[in-house]
């Protein structure tokens, strides 16, 4: 939690920029896993909630009444039974106090205090992602939960991007520490990885590494010899000489996360093909940090690294034709059917449940939802200081979408269907980095860089691993 003076500022700027009407922000409840008294445990609070109110128990509802400034939190105090299987947790009233709001009611004084605002009142809540919040907001203000996402707030959405979206210096701080354990996660993958290790073993040091000094993990972490695959979640599979294995993860720290991605030899050193294969994406992401700074496009930075990729793919044979043409038609999306990065913060895909096209883009720019690749493109908007997005370029060759483009005769004037025949075998490689955006450029985030660099692998790996 920070100072009391930053959610009190953080609503008034948000009064201001939404400017009329009731905001209604839900915190989150306990989620079941297989039964009630079994709760995914640490409960997670919503990411606005927590951005404006502070406070991470369940149960709770924040109102900022804009028309009458006014300020409350609902929720209802827990009683002595609880208290006894978790623990003391102060009143609502003490909770409110300490984030600067004064009034507090029990949750079911919620629907009163609405229904006796004025009938024209206007009501600002964000898309709910939890059904229990979709039963809530059926309950209060009568909308379906299909309609939910439809009547969601454009203002509010919109203020609260324009507010996460530029990180304050404590949080950029509270980010630095989450990539300092993301250093620990990583380096501690590839001081395990040998041949004979399992996937799942790797998963679950890699994962302990969060719970043991952060809140837990960011996402579920990816940990695969399958590399092609985006979600590749740690299987019972050894790990064999000769492949690579793609560790993606990360941890949230003070509520706010870090997210790397490395991909290193199991018998720690790149064979031929490998190398190179990996030096396309180890230039493509190095590339994008030193492009990327206030007033780009990362859509620009996106489809750059695009045509990088495929000048250096049609040196190795594996693409051909003329390069812009290629990157107009999607060509490159064989290999990279992602965007180069996302927004993070609060969440690892930062306010993603806002809506992509309020959070990645703006009025220049706009994903092409209907080309393969570029309608998974997450951040296209012009960068400004203060954003924090990943770089994340990969190269993916995945046997089921090299036969679909092979029997359909997709973009075959710009890829070499028969050497790629001979790359179903490969798997993929994604490196992956927080960056900043300062006023003169960027930089990385985190006082440790993950080794990345192929020498620098192979001899973390060689001096680690005996």
């Amino acid at each position: 939690m920070f100072s009391i003076d930053t959610y009190i500022k953080r609503r008034e700027e948000l009064k201001k920029l939404v400017g009329e009407g009731v905001v209604i922000l839900f915190g989150n409840n306990d989620a079941p896993v297989n039964y009630p008294a079994n709760a995914y445990a640490p409960m997670r609070q919503d990411s606005s909630f927590l951005y404006y109110f502070g406070q991470h128990r369940d149960g709770l509802v924040g109102v900022i009444d804009i028309d009458n400034n006014e300020e409350m939190i609902f929720g209802d105090d827990i009683d002595v039974e609880d208290i006894v299987w978790m623990g003391f947790t102060p009143s609502v009233a003490d909770l409110a106090a300490e984030v600067g709001v004064k009034k507090t009611a029990p949750m079911k004084e919620l629907a009163t205090y609405i229904h006796h605002l004025s009938p024209n009142t206007k009501y600002h809540f964000l898309p709910p992602y939890r059904f229990d919040t979709k039963i809530q907001i059926m309950d209060l203000l009568g909308i379906h939960p299909n309609q939910q996402k439809e009547q969601a707030s454009q203002q509010l959405i919109k203020a609260v991007v324009k507010m996460r979206a530029t990180k304050e210096p404590q949080e950029i701080e509270a980010i630095e520490r989450a990539c300092e354990v993301g250093y620990m996660m990583h380096t501690t993958a590839q001081k395990l990885i040998r041949p004979g290790v399992t996937e799942r073993y790797i998963g679950g040091q890699v994962d302990g590494i969060a719970r043991s000094l952060a809140q837990g993990t960011s996402f579920a972490t990816i940990f695969s010899q399958h590399g092609e695959i985006m979600h590749g979640n740690p299987s019972d599979a050894k790990l064999e000489a000769g492949r690579l294995a793609l560790c993606d993860a990360g941890c949230e720290l003070d509520d706010y996360c870090s997210d790397h991605t490395r991909t290193m030899p199991v018998n720690g050193k790149f064979n031929q093909r490998q190398l190179e294969i990996y030096s396309i994406v180890e230039a493509c992401h190095d590339y994008a940090i030193e492009v990327a700074k206030p007033g780009v496009k990362y859509m620009d930075v996106h489809f750059a690294v695009c045509r990088l990729m495929t000048e250096r793919l049609k040196e190795l044979g594996l693409m051909k034709g003329d390069t812009d043409e290629a990157v107009r038609a999607g060509a490159h999306a064989m290999f990279l059917p992602h965007g180069l990065g996302h927004m993070m913060g609060m969440d690892v895909h930062d306010m993603e449940g806002l809506g992509q096209i309020y959070v990645g883009f703006d009025e220049e720019t706009r994903p092409n939802l209907e080309q393969f690749g570029t309608n998974c493109l997450r951040m296209g908007r012009k960068l400004e200081e203060g954003f924090v997005i990943t770089d994340e370029p990969g190269i993916y060759f995945i046997p089921q979408l090299i036969d679909e483009w092979k029997a359909s005769g997709h973009c075959k004037e710009f890829l070499n269907f028969d050497k790629l025949e001979t790359y179903k075998d490969f798997g993929g490689i994604r490196i992956e980095d927080d960056i900043l955006i300062t006023k003169d450029g960027c930089r990385f985030l985190g006082k440790n860089r993950i080794p990345y660099h192929p020498k620098d692998v192979e001899e973390f790996m060689a001096m680690n691993n005996q």
